[in-house]
C-alpha cells in the first residue's frame, strides 16, 4: 500500500509565505517524477510544478519566481515553498507522484489527499 500524506496547508495573507511537503510512505521501488497541482473552485486541476528524480523543475508559468519545488529522495518527499502569495493561488494542492510499487513493475500515479491554501487579508 502506497500513500502520499501532505501537510503545511493554511490562511496567509497577501505577499505571505507558505511550505508545503509530501511524503511517499509504503512499499516503494523508486519514485519518478513528483509535483504539485492546485484546483480552485469551479476550474480545472492545473500543473504548478514538477521535479523529476534527478531534480529538473518545470513551472507553470504563474508562479515562475516565486514558487520553488525541491524534493529529498532519500525520504521520497517533496517540498513546494511559495512566496509572494496572491489571492489567486487560493485552492486545494495536490501532491503527485509518478513512483514503482512493489506490486508492480510498471509506474503508477499516486495523488496526496490535498490541502487548502487560502490567501486573503
Amino acid at each position: 500500500q502506497v500513500q502520499l500524506g501532505e501537510f503545511g496547508g493554511g490562511l496567509v495573507q497577501p505577499g505571505g509565505s507558505l511550505r508545503l511537503s509530501c511524503e511517499a510512505s509504503g512499499r516503494i521501488r523508486s519514485v519518478h517524477n513528483m509535483g504539485w497541482y492546485r484546483q480552485a473552485p469551479g476550474n480545472q486541476r492545473e500543473l504548478v510544478a514538477v521535479i523529476t528524480s534527478g531534480g529538473n523543475t518545470n513551472y507553470v508559468d504563474s508562479v515562475k519566481g516565486r514558487f520553488t519545488i525541491s524534493r529529498d529522495n532519500a525520504k521520497n518527499t517533496v517540498y513546494l515553498q511559495m512566496n509572494s502569495l496572491k489571492p489567486e493561488d487560493t485552492a486545494v494542492y495536490y501532491c503527485n507522484a509518478d513512483l514503482v510499487s512493489f506490486a508492480s513493475w510498471f509506474p503508477s500515479q499516486y495523488w496526496g489527499q490535498g490541502t487548502q491554501v487560502t490567501v486573503s487579508s
